[in-house]
């Protein structure tokens, strides 16, 4: 390992649960300030509990929890947002040692059900009442389930009133008896073909990656001398928003929880908030990126802004090659118009993410080069990491003082990866799962030798720095016999404004097509100020064919990153985006590819029909021969 990524400190042992962290900090210290309740108010206002108080509730929860008769071994499914009541269930059922299931609120019927009854679940806390409907719906099937509990509804002081006879001792006992490789999650895999799977995590295995990035980078999560503090954003009901809890709480973070992403939601909780550290999704940092590029351009600034991201870019580029021993870092002209920029431009920006954010991470894919070095360039270091729901979480990170922008980085210490031939991860480490539950078939076929395959596909370079090309399944194979991996392609296309989201299709096609939605609020604005004089008819007609020209031009930019025969030929702009409501996003915001390809079989097929010059009967000899990105839209 280079010198500079040598964890500052050894990450203690766990002797316990991840529960005790709690406990140790409120006797360590108790007035620590370690959540923040978010009011319903626009902007929101936040209020905070100390570790002590905290503590409090917890146990006061737990003790209802036993009351109910919910002990070790049990398993108790939390289907909500991430609120601030998310935090003190899981805390409270592992001081009792039961094993949490989480379920994105947003589940289906047949998903829910699936859940709780592979699982095996003996009660269930939803958060309002489509949550009680939803579970209402399959609970004759579960002969298991004997709690239903509602958050809206005052679950949490109706559990404290129940368990007032239960004597804290009791809760202390059982806390006690929990080991490190008792099980704390049953986490479901985002299930984008087939029925989800139960992965059995414990609590070491999720407690060892928190603490080894605390030992190493959480130095990095704030100024020196000052308190972190984190928006959690993402769902709880996925290991990565787990992770993030668990680096809070056992980092002495101060944590809020805003579960609404959409823009004005985020801007508010972003400015009140005011955190130190983002860990987020690539489509979050996507987002805010457009969202800074249409309020300049609204204000007339659109031009000055695509410069300062220019320069912003090419002065992270020119730092990072000096910090790898590549470069002699940036020249006195990028400085003096960096140095502008910050002035004029970059600041608002920060100041727009609450003025103290001083770096993040992004994870679940793999975030756009280009992005990432805009954001570095602007003050705020944005770095990929990699892991999965099998890994409890981060398995990589960017070394400090070394980061490698397109890559997810290097192994964390005790951790172990390699490429196997075929180009699949493989992983071997303290995070890794216990194995899926109710599933033998698929442990045996899970582990190779020791090592877990990811059915990721990545390349490590002579440093040991680890890039991700994508899922082994989402490949896309045409008849011609050549293998395409659609990330790259459609995180080009997603970096511009217009583009929302992009699905790239082509199996046992002719050539590489795409699926595209288009982003509703720059769409707008486009459209805006796109306007064309003329009859109403002549208008619409042209402003389509002005939008179709520059769709061409955002696919003919993301074409000319890869070969030629690799290049989008066809594509279909649709009228609606992929979504968690219509089934075809996963809770952690991956396209249900499998879904998708159903859902719009008839597009796909048209899209391909009317794009051939050959009979629908015979396909093209040359692929080449097909019209130069066919602009169909839905």
């Amino acid at each position: 390992m280079h010198p500079l990524e040598i964890s500052r400190q050894a990450p203690l042992l766990m002797q316990g649960g991840l529960a005790d962290s709690l406990f140790e900090t409120a006797e360590r210290d108790p007035l620590l300030q370690q959540l923040a309740r978010r009011s319903d108010t626009s902007p929101p206002v936040w209020s905070p509990v100390t570790a002590i108080e905290l503590r409090d509730e917890v146990v006061g929860v737990a003790r209802g929890f036993i009351a109910a008769g919910i002990f070790p071994g049990h398993r108790v499914a939390v289907m909500a947002r991430t609120r601030y009541e998310w935090t003190v269930l899981s805390y409270a059922l592992w001081t009792v040692g039961a094993e949490i299931v989480p379920i994105h609120p947003t589940s289906s019927h047949e998903q829910v059900g699936w859940i709780l009854q592979d699982a095996s679940c003996v009660a269930v806390v939803v958060e309002d009442e489509q949550g009680i409907m939803t579970v209402g719906s399959v609970c004759a099937a579960l002969p298991a389930l004997r709690h239903v509990w509602q958050l809206d509804a005052g679950a949490l002081a109706d559990l404290a009133e129940s368990g007032l006879s239960v004597p804290v001792t009791t809760v202390e006992s059982m806390r006690r008896i929990v080991l490190p490789d008792s099980t704390a999650v049953i986490a479901y895999t985002s299930g984008t073909t087939g029925h989800p799977r139960g992965c059995a995590l414990s609590h070491s295995s999720l407690g060892s990656p928190c603490d080894t990035l605390l030992a190493g980078w959480g130095h990095t999560t704030a100024p020196s001398g000052q308190q972190p503090t984190v928006l959690a954003l993402l769902p709880f009901s996925h290991v990565y928003g787990l992770m993030v809890q668990g680096l809070c709480m056992r980092g002495g973070m101060l944590m809020g929880h805003e579960p609404d992403l959409r823009a004005e939601t985020l801007a508010d909780a972003l400015l009140s908030f005011r955190p130190t550290y983002l860990y987020a999704v690539p489509f979050v940092f996507e987002k805010l990126y457009k969202n800074f590029l249409r309020k300049a351009e609204e204000a007339g600034r659109g031009a000055v802004f695509e410069r300062a991201v220019r320069t912003a870019q090419e002065f992270a580029a020119a730092t990072e090659r000096q910090r790898l021993g590549a470069g002699p870092g940036p020249g006195l002209d990028l400085r003096l118009q960096h140095a502008l920029y910050d002035k004029t431009v970059y600041r608002k920006l920060r100041a727009a993410l609450g003025g103290k954010v001083c770096g993040a991470v992004s994870g679940g894919s793999p975030l756009n080069r280009e992005l990432a070095l805009f954001y570095s360039g602007i003050g705020i270091p944005v770095h990929d990491g990699y892991g999965l729901t099998e890994t409890s979480g981060g398995i990589t990170a960017q070394p400090v003082g070394r980061e490698k922008l397109g890559t997810v980085g290097q192994a964390l210490p005790d951790t172990e990866i390699q490429v196997a031939e075929d180009g699949e991860i493989l992983v071997r480490g303290p995070s890794v799962f216990q194995g899926y539950i109710n599933d033998e078939e698929g442990n045996q076929a899970a582990f190779h030798n020791g090592w877990l395959a990811t059915g990721d596909l990545g390349r490590l370079d002579d440093e040991g720095y680890l890039s991700v090309i994508g899922r082994k399944k989402d490949i896309v194979v045409t008849n011609g016999g050549k293998s395409v991996a659609p990330a790259a392609l459609e995180e080009r296309l997603r970096v511009h404004p217009l583009i929302h989201q992009a699905v790239v299709v082509g199996d046992n096609r002719p050539c590489v097509g795409a699926l595209i939605t288009l982003d509703a609020e720059y769409l707008a604005y486009w459209r805006s100020v796109h306007t064309v004089p003329g009859e109403a008819y002549d208008r619409v007609l042209r402003e389509e064919n002005a939008l179709r020209e520059e769709i061409n031009r955002v696919v003919g930019a993301a074409n000319s990153t890869v070969p030629h025969v690799e290049s989008i030929r066809v594509y279909r702009v649709l009228p609606e985006p992929f979504d968690l409501a219509n089934g075809l996003l996963t809770p952690s915001m991956k396209l249900r590819r499998d879904a998708i390809g159903q859902r719009y079989a008839a597009e796909i097929e048209a899209m391909y029909q009317s794009s051939s010059r050959a009979p629908r009967s015979l396909a093209p000899a040359d692929p080449y021969n097909w019209d130069e990105a066919d602009n169909v839209f839905g």
